[in-house]
């Protein structure tokens, strides 16, 4: 699940992740952190996958899914 701390993006930021889907509690995976720390972050949410500028990214809180219950 994933947390947004919309006021540190900037306004067109924040209307771009809310257009791709991006919200409170929505479900976000990580997919491909480029490994020189200083590329885009792949991330997929729903069907889409979608690449993040590292700044972006750092608004964005993602913690892992509660495993089942048995």
């Amino acid at each position: 699940m994933g947390a947004i701390e919309w006021a540190r993006l900037a306004s067109p930021e924040a209307r771009r992740l809310r257009e791709l889907g991006f919200d409170e509690g929505v479900a976000i995976e990580v997919l491909h952190r480029s490994r020189l720390g200083s590329g885009p972050i792949a991330c997929r949410i729903g069907r889409m996958t979608v690449a993040l500028r590292r700044a972006v990214a750092r608004a964005i809180s993602v913690s892992p899914d509660p495993l089942p219950a048995e």
